[in-house]
């Protein structure tokens, strides 16, 4: 079969990619290995999501009577919780399923590798193999859970994060090593289920990506939800003989042994490049990652790579916009180069915490002269009535131009919010321009309003 282009792997990069494709009027194929829409869909964005979802409905009942409402003792079904995580990622792909047939895309299930010559070759799960040529090859593999030396996961004690979405039963205790995203999440999610969960970072600070007032924050707002937090710390090795594990964390103090039932290795994501054929085609790579210029070429001609195998945010947001970028150049059309200092980070533990741009530290460091203001939700009219007056909004501002260089967010619903930094910055939106947009009352995002006036000299409600 011949093709125009031809994906391998089928995530938000890959999905994504082959839709724009096939809309540009190219006949496009897609090879998956195990399920369409690959981890995010399947292990990662859409399921961590609902888990939350049902965590957060647990937290609302239990603190009913704060709103008036008079229940009984709530009980959470994990079993039923897991089950209803898992209803969601299917629903999910099967409307991935949807558009791979709409958009006219052929989806071919097996292993995919490149091969030279513009060729790929599909492993079925019964071992036959078939040759597919595409005049230009994608490659989207994305990326799996990093395995530490010294933390190898067995599925069982110590795991990543598919296991900690699928476990057989509610541990009582667990260790979370690494608190960025995933880490902070699951944390959130067990110990709100009633876990005994105690997170450890190697950093000083927990969110060691986001600005440190963010990371302060989310510290107080963890300690007050009972998640235990040890900073500065690493994990040295984890003993599993007995019937849970014992825990050896070397701090600043000294060595503390920590017992628990589960360990969640929660350390990040390493790329999918191995066995994929950038050795046979001669594509290079570079500390892990495959080398593409802003369009995505590889160094071999006709050869293309996007998502978590190339360097940039490890993000669902930003592999599909690396596809369509990738696909709209290939198709000859001239799309713009992606700016991978205006793309949104967010995470959904409680209180969510969402950013653009810079940190103030990293502003600082760039030369620039600082216009800061924050806006807590303690002050804010919707929050109090919603009763999430934990965090706040912090604007960053060039002073000298008014330039918009970062907004960092820490409350109730935030990850909604940011999108809004996003497409101001992208429009090169002043901070004059942004305090003189009205904002409607009462709502959360006001608070981008007042922590800009704040840094203008001109808040209202502080």
């Amino acid at each position: 079969m011949n093709y125009d282009v031809i994906v391998i792997g089928s995530g938000p990069g890959g999905y994504v990619a082959a839709i724009r494709a096939s809309q540009l009027g190219l006949k496009t194929a897609v090879v998956e290995r195990e399920s369409l829409g690959g981890i995010c869909l399947n292990w990662g964005c859409i399921p961590t999501k609902a888990l939350l979802k049902s965590a957060q409905v647990f937290e609302y009942i239990n603190h009913a009577a704060e709103y008036g409402i008079k229940t009984a003792a709530a009980e959470a079904d994990f079993a039923a919780v897991i089950k209803r995580s898992r209803g969601v990622a299917d629903g999910m792909s099967k409307g991935v399923q949807f558009l791979m047939k709409k958009n006219k895309i052929d989806v071919i299930m097996g292993t995919g590798k490149a091969k030279p010559g513009n060729k790929v070759e599909v492993k079925a799960a019964d071992g036959t193999q078939k040759e597919y040529t595409a005049t230009s090859i994608i490659l989207a593999t994305g990326g799996r859970s990093r395995e530490l030396p010294n933390l190898k996961q067995d599925g069982k004690k110590i795991i990543g994060y598919r296991q900690a979405m699928v476990l057989p039963e509610q541990p009582k205790s667990m260790v979370v090593v690494g608190s960025g995203a995933i880490g902070v999440e699951f944390a959130y999610f067990y110990a709100t289920l009633g876990t005994k969960v105690t997170v450890v970072e190697f950093m000083e600070n927990i969110v060691p990506v986001e600005d440190e007032d963010i990371s302060k924050q989310l510290l107080r707002s963890f300690k007050k939800a009972g998640i235990e937090v040890m900073t500065s710390s690493s994990v040295e090795s984890v003993d599993t003989s007995g019937t849970g594990c014992k825990v050896q964390v070397k701090t600043a103090s000294g060595m503390q042994t920590l017992e628990c039932d589960i360990v969640l290795s929660a350390a990040g994501v390493v790329a999918n490049i191995e066995n994929i054929g950038l050795e046979e085609t001669g594509i290079k790579t570079e500390k892990g990652k495959v080398i593409v210029d802003e369009f995505y070429n590889t160094n071999v001609k006709g050869y293309y790579a996007i998502g978590d195998i190339v360097s940039g945010q490890a993000l669902a947001h930003v592999a599909s916009a690396e596809g369509i970028i990738c696909v709209e150049k290939i198709a000859g059309h001239k799309p713009e180069p992606l700016d991978y200092n205006n793309i949104p980070g967010c995470t959904y533990c409680s209180p969510e915490i969402a950013s653009v741009g810079y940190t103030e530290k990293a502003a600082k460091a760039a030369g620039y002269e600082l216009k800061i203001g924050k806006f807590p939700f303690s002050a804010s009219g919707k929050a109090s009535a919603a009763g999430a007056k934990d965090g706040f909004v912090k604007m960053i501002y060039d002073a000298k131009y008014g330039e918009l260089l970062g907004a960092h967010m820490i409350g109730a619903n935030v990850t909604e919010m940011i999108a809004e930094i996003v497409v101001a910055r992208k429009l090169e939106t002043t901070g004059h321009e942004m305090l003189k947009s009205v904002h409607p009352h009462p709502t959360m995002s006001e608070a981008i309003m007042e922590a800009t006036a704040d840094a203008y000299g001109e808040v209202i409600h502080l």
